[in-house]
């Protein structure tokens, strides 16, 4: 895992390396791939992922891997957005906990950072416009491109299985998990969403959404092309996406057509939001995750 001085000091020298004036620095001119050497039990290592779809960028990610030199099943584990604006500027790679968990089970985790936050920088690409028409559906298909660009480029690396990948996120990365669920690339074999959704907390208000109506209405359209598995796990007490809400987002999916399996789990701290993201959380989710991707996503 990246440390947190470390993080500082990719977000300072990252941003003055590719703001030149301006505009910015081609990717050439950065390049791809891995940044310095292995750290830890895990491998952890910074990477460099380039963007097609914005060539002009590159995604800063951290890769940790199990022992071993075989290839390995792939899991992509995608951050939220904060609330706070000011603060995509620190976000980090985080999920330490869950990231570990993965490892322990064979897995190569990924942990991207998406455009617009941490040491990627640059112009925020998922952002849903306004809160009184928020577009919801087209801010999850942002997030989904970042997400296919850090699958595409480490499943062509010789310790990752191209056809086995998982991909997990938490809150926003969860929302454009299930938009990526809606594309069915042929590598994912399973998606698990930990509280996604958008537009949760509008004017810092717990429990209260920009407008919940769209919210569903574009899980509905999710649904529509997914047909890979999806997990949803939500609690009680999540004050972005409460009971009501996270059920009929998933009502809206898989009424449409989309495959997947709810779970509503009991309270979990001051705010089950940050589930995922605790190491507290991790044996409440990791008996339904196994279960799920016993079925659906073997690591072997």
């Amino acid at each position: 895992m990246i440390s947190r001085h470390r993080a500082a000091l990719a977000v300072a020298g990252v941003c003055a390396l590719w703001h030149f004036g301006a505009g910015l620095v081609a990717a050439q001119d950065v390049g791809f791939g891995p940044v310095g050497r292995p750290e830890g039990a895990y491998r952890a290592q910074d990477w460099r992922i380039p963007l097609p779809h914005d060539p002009q960028r590159v995604m800063v990610a951290s890769v940790l891997r199990p022992p071993g030199e075989d290839r390995r099943p792939l899991v992509v584990i995608n951050h939220g957005s904060p609330a706070d604006a000011a603060q995509r500027a620190f976000e980090r790679p985080g999920f330490p906990s869950a990231s570990e968990w993965f490892v322990a089970r064979g897995y190569v985790v990924v942990r991207p950072i998406r455009r617009g936050y941490g040491a990627t920088g640059g112009a925020w690409s998922e952002t849903y416009r306004s809160c009184a028409e928020p577009a919801y559906r087209e801010a999850g298909l942002e997030t989904a491109k970042d997400i296919s660009a850090a699958m595409a480029f480490i499943t062509r690396q010789d310790f990752v299985r191209p056809d086995r990948v998982v991909v997990v996120g938490q809150s926003a990365g969860g929302w454009g998990s299930l938009a990526l669920a809606g594309l069915n690339p042929p590598a994912v074999s399973a998606v698990v969403n930990f509280a996604g959704g958008r537009g949760g907390y509008a004017e810092g208000r717990p429990n209260t959404n920009c407008a919940p109506d769209r919210l569903v209405d574009a899980a509905g359209e999710y649904g529509r092309t997914a047909r890979t598995p999806t997990l949803w796990i939500y609690t009680q007490n999540d004050g972005f996406f409460g009971p009501s809400l996270s059920r009929a987002m998933y009502r809206a999916f898989s009424e449409s057509g989309g495959r997947g399996e709810f779970v509503l789990l009991p309270g979990f701290g001051s705010d089950g939001h940050g589930l995922f993201g605790s190491s507290g959380g991790v044996k409440h989710w990791a008996p339904l995750v196994e279960r799920f991707l016993a079925g659906n996503a073997t690591a072997d």
